[in-house]
């Protein structure tokens, strides 16, 4: 009986509170308005189209933070960012929600998806609602993991969301989860930039398979680029601090977009001047770089040795756009012989 009566008050207690948050989202709302800033909880359905994902683990039941939880699998419309809940009629179960948390047995784990480092609810949404109501620093949680190398962070704006979006497109192109599964994962901050990255691997495919007489699979050429091409070239980036020393000064932002800087200072060296291009190496392009941004030169790049880089950045786009026209030659097959003839 006290625990019924117990269940009770914090029932009433419960539905008091939803009716002061229904007050607080509503002016929330009408600032959005005024504001035109709309933040809203993230629609996993579309975060799992967008980011190609597919295999789920499952990972136990896990003390999950609540501000990594971002959004929802069904019911993203029906709460604010923080998880207020917008809807009138969603009182009664909030209040009994509520009430649960504060009883002796508590409310029991959620489900939730996890993305990166991003987490979405799969059953739970009012527990997390009442949670985050209650000043709770996290819940429990059965975990499903979607293994992705893409970054998925909490709080990403559109244009990073974006260019998330563009690096899956970029692994499911060049195969490079398949080809090197412990792959590091390659972050530009222009997401139109992987189609650049996408034909120097591209290139690099046709030059393997003139030099070694046959043709290669798309996963073949892209583990070899990663591990002799792209690799190399970030070690050294890390080994000399690259973006350290230059900080302050007009640096790329990410390890991704500086390889991209070099190679292609080494590519159109090599396209104005052939085999008497002034630098050759990443080695020599990092100490170009460095030169530029009137940093300090570290002594032992000169005695790097690494290996030439021998293609032209005009090669690279055309093999990007042989690609995509094969592509779509496999796609509508019918339709190119209809052309042929």
């Amino acid at each position: 009986m006290a625990n019924d009566i117990n269940f009770r008050s914090h029932y009433e207690q419960g539905k008091n509170k939803f009716q002061s948050i229904q007050t607080k989202v509503f002016w929330q709302e009408v600032l959005s308005h005024l504001t035109g800033r709309h933040k809203e909880l993230m629609n996993f359905d579309e975060i799992r189209s967008r980011l190609h994902l597919h295999e789920e683990l499952y990972r136990g039941v896990v003390d999950v933070p609540l501000d990594h939880i971002v959004g929802s699998v069904g019911r993203y419309k029906d709460f604010t960012a923080t998880f207020l809940p917008k809807k009138a009629n969603m009182k009664d179960r909030w209040s009994r929600v509520y009430a649960l948390a504060n009883s002796m047995e508590g409310p029991p784990p959620i489900e939730l998806y996890k993305v990166g480092d991003a987490y979405f609810v799969r059953d739970g949404n009012h527990r997390v609602s009442v949670a985050r109501e209650l000043d709770a620093k996290s819940i429990l949680a059965h975990v499903v993991e979607l293994p992705t190398t893409v970054p998925l962070r909490p709080n990403m704006s559109e244009q990073e969301l974006e260019a998330a979006e563009a690096y899956a497109n970029f692994l499911d192109e060049t195969s490079l989860s398949r080809a090197v599964p412990d792959h590091e994962s390659i972050e530009l901050t222009v997401p139109t930039r992987y189609h650049e990255l996408m034909g120097h691997i591209f290139l690099h495919e046709r030059v393997m398979e003139k030099l070694e007489g046959h043709a290669l699979t798309t996963e073949e050429a892209t583990a070899d680029w990663y591990h002799t091409i792209y690799k190399p070239a970030i070690d050294l980036i890390r080994k000399y601090k690259v973006l350290e020393l230059a900080k302050g000064r007009k640096t790329p932002r990410t390890e991704g977009d500086l390889f991209l800087w070099l190679m292609l200072n080494l590519l159109d060296l090599r396209h104005q001047y052939g085999d008497d291009a002034p630098v050759k190496s990443f080695s020599g392009a990092i100490k170009s770089y460095l030169e530029d941004e009137h940093v300090q030169v570290p002594e032992a790049l000169d005695n790097e040795g690494d290996q030439t880089v021998l293609l032209t950045r005009t090669q690279a786009m055309k093999a990007v756009r042989k690609r995509r026209e094969m592509q779509s030659e496999d796609e509508d097959t019918s339709e190119t012989d209809a052309l042929i003839s």
